[in-house]
């Protein structure tokens, strides 16, 4: 069985990431629980994968899910979060090009400029947080062939220093790429720190189905140990 462990609710993006593996995984028993109710969702007797539902190993979340599987006592591993991964790069890809933020292929025509000349990598959780996205950063700079800096969201120095640091590299037009599934922070919050530095930004990467399957392989890469 996957049990999918939310942060958050177990409503809304949550939910619907849950539908998503379970319609391109059939043979997949999915579970959804927050971290809250973990403990009490676990199956007994039967072996489980908990797949934390984060683009990075929070360590206050982590730990939380480690004491819920620990209280069980039903032998259930928890796999590492979704990130850093291509696939989460691509989906921030995506997002931005649905904005005309960015190219919606990778490829850069020398005689069509980009929409925007830098991006800035939000995220949630602090200097650990920024620091753990950093990898995902670099892959989404690659397929962008742009500077990406990742800053946070939620605790300075955050945007309007990633903000000041690229623009003093020569990027006028910036775009904010909320590396968040949904349930970690408000859209506010993303929609203010754009605001606050007069750029654009994407939408959070949500229910896309690579972030299904990147639940499917965590699962999938735990069972093959």
């Amino acid at each position: 069985m996957l049990v999918l462990a939310t942060p958050g609710g177990v409503t809304g993006v949550a939910e619907e990431i849950a539908a998503v593996v379970r319609v391109d995984n059939p043979q997949i028993e999915v579970r959804l629980t927050s971290v809250t109710d973990l403990a009490d969702s676990l199956p007994a007797g039967r072996d489980a994968v908990v797949v934390p539902l984060l683009t990075w190993d929070d360590p206050v979340v982590m730990a939380e899910i480690g004491k819920a599987v620990a209280a069980a006592g039903t032998g259930a591993v928890v796999t590492e979060a979704l990130g850093p991964h291509p696939l989460l790069a691509e989906v921030l890809h995506i997002r931005l090009a649905e904005r005309g933020l960015a190219r919606a292929d990778r490829v850069r025509l020398l005689n069509v400029s980009s929409p925007v000349d830098g991006v800035i990598l939000g995220t949630v959780g602090g200097i650990r947080a920024v620091q753990a996205v950093q990898a995902t950063a670099v892959l989404l700079a690659s397929r962008l062939t742009l500077p990406v800096v990742a800053a946070s969201l939620d605790s300075d120095p955050g945007v309007p220093a990633a903000a000041q640091r690229l623009r003093s590299a020569g990027a006028e037009r910036l775009a904010i790429a909320p590396c968040m599934i949904g349930h970690e922070a408000p859209v506010s919050v993303v929609e203010q720190a754009a605001a606050a530095i007069e750029a654009g930004h994407a939408e959070p990467l949500g229910s896309h189905s690579a972030v299904a399957e990147l639940v499917a392989r965590a699962y999938g890469s735990q069972l093959a140990t």
